[in-house]
């Protein structure tokens, strides 16, 4: 048997089609005898109200669109439980798409998004998305960007200070001695890394004797980190790097991983390592790893928060909510007999 439809269960019930969608929208209007024989008819058809078609027609869907730069990454993964968590608590679902730090990915996602007909998109962009965000908004839904701030200040967005992260993670190895710092990062066009990068070159040209190198990954993982590693690995001691800062911590848990196992150099007497996320894994890594903290899953509620409340009030002004990052100090960056 096919599915049921709406036609079915009037032509069983003996009413019209228009009389069965009172029964499922508008019960009141319906008298009681007629909404017990709709109602039997419904049970013994087994029929199953189609709510998604419902809130498409009606311009009212629960869902929410969720386009994140990489679904590995364990700060996204927080990201979007704390942003589906609060959704939840209002009756409303996530659905998550994954750039995979594709621009022609990304569009496609945001297609697929307005052709859902979602309440709004909250997304961590590869590059500048202005333009097409603005356009979402022309045709009804609205955007938030999580991750990074809006460059034109016209949409709402959910961040976290990143040129104040990377002079706190350069600063603590400058500190703790470090003078040859290496910055091991992804793709320079994503506004983190810039970020990062930003502050913790600032931070080395306030000491003298310090240097900073920058060595670019190949992607933001933990096997691009690996091979890194493996480069620094190949050079002579002397032009190694006596600390590293991670644009994340998936990089510095693989360049990390790689060097300790080694045998060749001492994490942290050698080379010191710094991350950036503070994901689950980097207080278990071989080396447990220092990593300046990203507030994720606050991130992710507030998003919805911001998303939400531009909803309700269509003519509200876009809000910029930025956190601070915190250094949290682990084995990686101190010294034998270090107070950290």
């Amino acid at each position: 048997m096919g599915t049921v439809s709406v036609k079915d269960v009037a032509r069983l019930a003996g009413v019209s089609v228009g009389t069965v969608s009172n029964v499922l929208n508008s019960p009141e209007k319906v008298t009681a005898a007629t909404l017990q024989r709709v109602q039997d008819a419904i049970d013994k058809l087994g029929f199953v109200r189609n709510d998604a078609a419902r809130q498409l027609r009606l311009g009212s869907s629960t869902a929410i669109g969720l386009l994140i730069l990489d679904v590995r990454n364990p700060f996204f993964t927080e990201l979007a439980r704390g942003a589906e968590d609060y959704a939840a608590r209002f009756g409303f679902s996530v659905v998550l798409g994954n750039s995979d730090e594709d621009s022609a990915r990304e569009s496609g996602y945001l297609d697929l998004f307005e052709q859902q007909r979602v309440r709004g998109v909250l997304i961590s962009p590869i590059g500048d998305v202005s333009a097409r965000l603005h356009k979402l908004r022309q045709r009804g839904t609205r955007a938030v960007l999580v991750d990074r701030v809006s460059a034109d200040s016209a949409f709402s967005s959910v961040s976290v200070d990143d040129v104040a992260g990377g002079s706190i993670a350069a600063n603590h190895l400058l500190e703790s001695g470090r003078r040859r710092i290496a910055f091991l990062g992804g793709p320079a066009s994503f506004r983190q890394v810039s970020d990062r990068l930003a502050g913790a070159r600032s931070a080395v040209a306030a000491h003298p004797g310090a240097a900073l190198e920058v060595i670019e990954a190949s992607a933001s993982t933990v096997q691009a980190g690996s091979e890194v590693a493996r480069r620094i690995l190949a050079r002579a001691e002397a032009d190694r790097p006596d600390a590293i800062f991670a644009s994340n911590d998936l990089l510095a848990i693989g360049a990390l991983q790689v060097l300790a196992a080694s045998g060749e150099v001492r994490v942290p007497d050698d080379i010191a390592f710094v991350g950036y996320d503070d994901i689950d894994f980097a207080s278990a890594s071989i080396v447990p790893l220092t990593s300046v903290r990203q507030p994720a899953a606050l991130m992710g509620e507030t998003a919805v928060q911001l998303l939400f409340s531009e909803v309700e009030d269509l003519g509200a002004k876009p809000q910029a909510v930025q956190f601070q990052p915190e250094l949290v100090i682990r084995a990686s960056s101190a010294r034998e007999g270090s107070t950290g």
